[in-house]
Order: C-alpha cells, then structure tokens, then sequence
C-alpha cells in the first residue's frame, strides 16, 4: 500500500528571501526532509507546482500591497497549518519601519516615478490578516529551529523551540555581559533565543533580530540604557529595527519616541 506524503508549500511575501535560503542551506537534512514530505510548492527550489490543497505551509515575508493582503487569504485557505518564518512574516520586517513615516515621502524619495507604485501605509505581520499556528522568528531564521519546527507538524506535535532570551544562550557560551563590561547597549534581555548569541560572542550588542521573548521586560532594560547615557531616540531606534511592528518592541519604541 502506497503511502501519500504530507505535502509542503513555501510562500514568498515581501521579504529578502534569506528564510527560504536558510530551508535551502539544511543541506543534507533537506534530502531527509524530501523523503518524508513532497515539497510540492517551492517557487525558490522548483518550477514544479503542484496544486492545493497543502498539509504545511512555511510562509516568508509581510503584507505591504492590496494583492499581498488577498493572497495571504487565498495561502491560508488552501493550507492545513499555516507557519510563519522570520521577522518579516512575523513583525513585519525591517520595511515596517515605514509604519512610523509617511510612505508617500520615501517613494518620493526612492523612486523617479512614485505614480506607478501601489503600495499599503504599513507593512504588517501575516497573524494580522490569517490565523497562524505558529511563529518562528529570527532574521535569518535558524534552520535546526525551521526543521523542528517542519518535524512538528508532520508528527502532529507542538514545536519544541525555547522561549528564553538572548541572554540565556550568551550563560551557555561563558560570554561576559556586555552590558556590565563595556557598558554596551544591548537588546539581548528581551530578544528570543536562536541565534546562539553571536553578536555578544563578538564584542556586539544585541540587535534583536529574534525579535521579543516569552514577557520582555522592556521597561526595566531601558532604565538600563538611560543609565548607560543611551539617549531616549537612540533607545526608540534600538527597538525599532528589525522587529519594529512586534507589540512589545513597537510600545519600547513609542515611549521613546
């Protein structure tokens, strides 16, 4: 009796594509992963595409145009379990940082004919359009996190990914705080696991590219920052990068705004 293998669908939104490369980058794991799924939709891998409807769908990037928030509809219809990868999808990426200017200023700006670009004012997260069953967040997003995540579904589970911040993974790697020693601004307190903490691991602060933990004390870091002598835009800024519409990144930065 031939078995049908759950089918897999990769979407692109607007994003830079990194997330879908770091599926690409599990190498060896891939070809265990194609034997357990049929990756049937994978613009980025194949031109093969096959039709809905799908068991799993891996969607990358934000809705930024009137098309992009009618097609997330369309993706979420055809698809099972809906997942979003990496901090475009799941806080709208570094271009909501436009949720805080005039957009009409930037194109303006940018484009030599601003007239032929349809855009929306903000760009926002896919779980503010769609039901969304799980988030997995980072900038790129961690590939052994993104295969957990995949084994999960397939087996029916909740993904195991810690909920821990930044600052737990810097305790595992015997860094010094950077904060305390060199008195650094750092997101690290308030950002999710996963990246192993390789910016501290290289004399750097935090960026929060894994966007906010499980209930960020976002208050108390930045008294710790007015204590460093951050100035409160300087603060506004550090929260607005590539989180800048996650809820709890997005209230840091308006109090300092």
């Amino acid at each position: 009796m031939t078995m049908t293998k759950p089918k897999l669908a990769v979407w692109k939104f607007a994003s830079c594509d990194g997330c879908q490369l770091s599926l690409l980058d599990c190498e060896d794991e891939l070809l265990a992963v194609a034997g357990a799924i049929d990756i049937a939709n994978f613009a980025e891998a194949s031109r093969d595409i096959q039709p809905g409807p799908y068991d799993l769908s891996l969607v990358e990037g934000s809705i930024t145009t009137a098309h992009d928030a009618e097609r997330i509809q369309e993706v979420r219809r055809l698809s099972k379990y809906l997942v979003t990868i990496g901090a475009c999808a799941t806080a709208g990426g570094i271009q909501a940082l436009r949720n805080f200017q005039d957009v009409k200023e930037f194109m303006a700006i940018v484009y030599a004919s601003p007239h032929y670009i349809s855009t929306l004012a903000t760009s926002t997260p896919i779980a503010d359009h769609v039901h969304v069953d799980f988030e997995l967040r980072g900038c790129p997003i961690n590939k052994q996190q993104l295969l957990e995540v995949i084994t999960a579904f397939l087996h029916h589970r909740r993904p195991a990914i810690s909920a821990h911040s930044v600052c737990i993974e810097c305790k595992l790697r015997g860094n010094p705080c950077v904060m305390v020693t060199q008195k650094m601004a750092c997101l690290g307190p308030v950002t999710h696991a996963g990246c192993g903490a390789i910016c501290p691991s290289y004399n750097r602060g935090c960026y929060g590219c894994y966007g906010p933990m499980e209930s960020p004390n976002t208050k108390s870091l930045s008294a710790w920052l007015e204590k460093l002598d951050v100035a409160a835009p300087d603060v506004a800024r550090l929260f607005r990068s590539y989180n800048a519409a996650a809820p709890a990144f997005k209230e840091a930065g308006d109090r300092h705004e």
